[in-house]
């Protein structure tokens, strides 16, 4: 897993896109969709979606099992209790009982295996490869962020109504927006117009 290859593309309902890079990949991957108010996001319709997800790099998990439906079951609960976490982390709430609990739940499967290339210069993942073993790895990568040094680090986008939380891993960790094309630029503009405006306008 490549640490400095995080982040993806999130595309509005509404229209356009962005490239948000949450600062770890579970974290990425609590951004795939969601329930309730958060269903209109959804990406993971389907088995196939959540090995076409996982494929993509940083992990790169060409599964040589087929994704089944109860496996994309447990993945959509991962990522919830994935989310969940995250934000009560953010918000320096106590963490939930039932996130903890899947969470670890998860990364009692084996993960995935590294393996070296033939040229001894490249890796990949050891076969089999299977859904389980892809998201145990993002369990455990969860568990130790959360019990790590940046867990400090993990917030949310401090515009008003944008939900996405992300891990700061910059080094001065002053990151305050999902991503300054987005949200931080908004904020901007609406700085510029108040400033233009004037006291009393």
């Amino acid at each position: 897993m490549r640490v400095n290859a995080t982040g993806r593309v999130l595309h509005d309902p509404k229209g356009g896109s962005f490239r948000f890079d949450a600062g770890a990949v579970c974290l990425d991957f609590a951004h795939t969709g969601g329930e309730g108010q958060y269903a209109i996001f959804e990406t993971l319709h389907e088995p196939a979606d959540l090995a076409e997800w996982l494929a993509q790099p940083p992990l790169v998990t060409v599964m040589t099992a087929t994704v089944t439906a109860r496996e994309l079951t447990t993945a959509k609960a991962l990522r919830q209790a994935i989310w969940d976490a995250a934000h009560a982390r953010a918000a320096r709430r106590p963490m939930p009982a039932e996130a903890i609990a899947i969470i670890n739940r998860a990364a009692t499967a084996a993960p995935l295996i590294p393996e070296l290339a033939a040229d001894g210069t490249t890796a990949g993942w050891a076969p089999p490869v299977r859904a389980t073993q892809a998201l145990s790895t993002l369990a455990r990568e969860m568990i130790e962020l959360l019990s790590g040094p940046l867990a400090e680090r993990i917030r949310e986008c401090a515009s008003d109504n944008c939900p996405l939380v992300f891990v700061d891993t910059s080094r001065p960790g002053a990151r305050r927006w999902c991503a300054m094309e987005r949200c931080g630029n908004r904020h901007k503009l609406r700085a510029l117009r108040a400033r233009q405006a004037g006291p009393g306008e």
